[in-house]
């Protein structure tokens, strides 16, 4: 798919004719895209072939190809591309992945792939919001509030241009904010709203652009978080405490068949 300083794994000869499904991930379908500064980056599924699904050898559940080298952080007008097989995506979006939920909400303008399969798996979006994506959601959310807050022991990405300019992390500020919003509208609604309504869109908008104090975003961030547990804990979420996987892997049999002239 390009020059030689692209990173590649997988086989595209099997992923990419047999996609049913990829949408625009990242920032841009969230809304919150500020020009000149985001990469893109695009998620997807495709179908396996049999051999891979009923064989004996070990295949690669997963296609990845990115503009830049190993180790180097992607920037503006730089793509991430993942593929996942069927069998892979559905494991981690029953689990309530949040970046993997994003191409069944996606809006039709953020959809780069979708067949009559894909189609259909997007319908049964509900079928994998459930109060353990809820958790999931917040476990997020803590992880990029640590890093925000400079807590997190882990080796993350540093972005010293944003720590130079606003004093701290205003990205992982954003991103903390998003997700505990998008954690309340799971819990609360049983839904998730792509990209994100207004005015949570320009409040996390303001915080990219470092317009809002650390301390202030944390205040909003642990005040989300609080809300989240009471609707939970309260049992005023609509959401059952999983996702429906007997109807999740009903479909990706038939899908699998149909897909492979089997039906």
């Amino acid at each position: 798919m390009g020059d030689a300083s692209n990173v590649e794994y997988g086989d595209p000869a099997v992923a990419l004719p047999n996609e049913i499904l990829r949408s625009v991930v990242g920032s841009g379908v969230h809304g919150i895209a500020i020009p000149g500064t985001d990469d893109h980056d695009e998620m997807g599924v495709y179908i396996e072939p049999p051999e891979h699904v009923l064989g004996v050898r070990s295949h690669r559940q997963d296609y990845i190809w990115r503009t830049q080298p190993e180790g180097v952080r992607s920037g503006h007008g730089d793509t991430d591309l993942v593929l996942y097989s069927l069998k892979k995506y559905l494991r981690l979006a029953v689990k309530g992945n949040p970046t993997v939920m994003l191409p069944l909400f996606a809006p039709t303008a953020d959809l780069v792939v979708v067949t009559p399969l894909g189609e259909e798996l997007r319908a049964m979006r509900s079928a994998f919001l459930s109060q353990v994506a809820v958790e999931r959601f917040l476990g997020y959310m803590n992880s990029q509030h640590q890093r925000m807050l400079g807590q997190s022991r882990r080796n993350v990405p540093n972005r010293p241009e944003l720590i130079e300019r606003f004093g701290w992390d205003v990205k992982y500020g954003s991103h903390a904010l998003r997700l505990a919003y998008q954690g309340r509208e799971i819990a609360r609604d049983g839904t998730l709203s792509l990209p994100l309504p207004e005015p949570e869109r320009e409040q996390v908008l303001s915080v990219k652009r470092g317009e809002v104090g650390r301390d202030q975003v944390s205040t909003w961030i642990s005040a989300l978080e609080a809300e989240v547990r009471t609707i939970l804990d309260e049992g005023r979420s609509p959401l059952s405490g999983r996702a429906d996987v007997e109807a999740v892997e009903s479909w990706a049999v038939s899908a699998q068949r149909r897909h492979w002239g089997w039906a």
